[in-house]
C-alpha cells in the first residue's frame, strides 16, 4: 500500500504545472504597485528629514556654530 501511494505521488509530481495553468493575477500586480508607492513615499520622507536635519545643523541646534555661508556656496565633504 505504501509503495502504491508513493508511485501515485511520484507520477503526479512528474506532471507538474502546465504553462496554461499559470496566470498572472491582479493581486500580485496590486502588491507590486503598492511596493513601488511605499518605496517612493520612503524616499520622499527621507529627503524631508535630511533637509530638516541640515536646516537644524545650519542654525546651530546640534552645538555647532550657525552657518553664515549659503548652502549653495559650501563645499561638499570629501
Amino acid at each position: 500500500m505504501n509503495s502504491f501511494a508513493m508511485s501515485v505521488l511520484v507520477s503526479l509530481a512528474d506532471e507538474g504545472l502546465k504553462d496554461e495553468d499559470i496566470t498572472a493575477g491582479w493581486t500580485a500586480f496590486a502588491i507590486f504597485i503598492l511596493l513601488g508607492l511605499a518605496v517612493a513615499f520612503l524616499g520622499w520622507s527621507l529627503t524631508r528629514q535630511l533637509r530638516k536635519a541640515q536646516r537644524a545643523k545650519d542654525s546651530g541646534v546640534y552645538g555647532d556654530e550657525p552657518s553664515t555661508t549659503p548652502p549653495s556656496a559650501q563645499q561638499p565633504p570629501s
